[in-house]
């Protein structure tokens, strides 16, 4: 059985952890947070993430420690799931890698080979940054991007439509394909290239889903306004095989922990060498229209005597006035850039009633916020 450790295995690295050892890989994951090392170990731990409860309760070959050392001993390949958040200026925040790669060189020269391995979002070029701290020191940086979304992570993680590996070199992107491979129960594509070249590989094709998200809603908002069904024209638009039917669907537009951040930072790295990405920037303002046509639209419709309700409990609509609820995607309960939020911020502000009926995680997350700007209730 192969050996992998998992440096970070907060909800996406846990996830991926289960995911090879469901594939028979023995994994030892790394986390900071001793109790929530002990709560893994002792299979206490409960996520609201599909999958991950009843796969942490049957694993046999997955451990968590809080010690580096015992996961650079255990193999090497040591996969890297930290967050990177967004900076102010809309580029990733590396400082969690960075520190990661300050404690491998403070650890010396490696007697023999080590890969690591970049799961989580990069700005292109960083991933060969930290190639060449840690080359001197017998280390390679491959970077693997995960394409997955929240709510249905496992499931993504074991039926990509395609693996991207910017590979260190021919016979680190062999074994991680051979992972992979192992790991998935379809067959996806695998396309190997170098560490920059997948960097942009990400952005860019989360950019063009956030652009086909944005002509969708441009779309839809162009028929409404011509007193027609969105959806009809849509599905028509849809059917032409040159532009399939994923993703255009009217409604709320592109939100989340990914989306907006990927479409921001492939435009910053654009500009860094005087390319302006263009359509992201235009994707970004006409994500920002369609939300403030929204509002009109709907104002234009609705009495403000009637009361508003974001049921993301229930998860059904049973009137114009009944919406699936205020997380950006419904299953989840992250409240990050989430357009139906905003929606309801907005029509707050107009002076309507708005209920937000969700889980207790969702009610305080949005209290935090708005404070009593909405009403609330709590359910399981």
């Amino acid at each position: 059985m192969t050996n992998v450790s998992v440096i970070g295995i907060g909800k996406l690295g846990l996830c991926f952890s289960l995911s090879l050892e469901n594939a028979g890989i023995n994994v030892l994951g790394v986390d900071l947070n001793k109790e929530y090392v002990g709560s893994i170990n002792k299979k206490t731990f409960t996520s609201n993430e599909p999958l991950v409860n009843e796969r942490l309760r049957t694993s046999k070959n997955f451990t968590a420690t809080t010690d580096l050392d015992k996961a650079i001993e255990y193999s090497d390949l040591i996969f890297v799931v930290v967050a990177t958040p967004s900076l102010p200026d809309g580029s990733y925040d590396h400082s969690q890698i960075d520190m990661l790669a300050s404690n491998l060189v403070k650890k010396g020269v490696q007697g023999s080979a080590k890969n690591l391995i970049v799961n989580c979002t990069t700005m292109p070029t960083y991933c060969e940054s930290l190639q060449k701290k840690l080359e001197g020191y017998n280390w390679t940086v491959t970077y693997n991007p995960e394409f997955i979304a929240q709510g249905s992570v496992i499931r993504d993680q074991e039926n990509p439509d395609m693996v991207l590996i910017g590979e260190a070199n021919e016979e680190v992107g062999d074994r991680i394909q051979a992972i992979y491979e192992s790991m998935t129960q379809n067959n996806p594509i695998f396309h190997r290239m170098t560490p920059t070249e997948a960097e942009i590989t990400k952005l860019s094709l989360n950019c063009f889903l956030t652009t086909k998200i944005a002509y969708t809603n441009m779309v839809g908002d162009i028929v409404r306004g011509a007193s027609g069904n969105p959806q009809i024209v849509l599905d028509a638009i849809g059917s032409d095989s040159r532009v399939g039917s994923k993703l255009t669907r009217y409604g709320f537009g592109f939100g989340g922990p990914c989306f907006p951040r990927d479409n921001r930072a492939l435009a910053i790295f654009a500009k860094s060498f005087g390319l302006p990405a263009d359509i992201s920037l235009a994707t970004d303002r006409l994500n920002e229209k369609h939300l403030n046509f929204q509002i009109e639209d709907f104002l234009a419709e609705q009495s403000s005597e009637d009361p508003i309700i974001f049921d993301g409990a229930g998860g059904c609509v049973t009137s114009s006035n009944i919406f699936e609820g205020v997380t950006y995607k419904k299953g989840t309960t992250i409240i990050e850039e989430s357009q139906q939020l905003a929606f309801a911020a907005k029509v707050a502000y107009h002076g309507y009633d708005v209920l937000i009926i969700d889980c207790e995680e969702v009610v305080e997350q949005v209290r935090e916020i708005y404070g009593d700007l909405f009403k609330y209730e709590v359910v399981e």
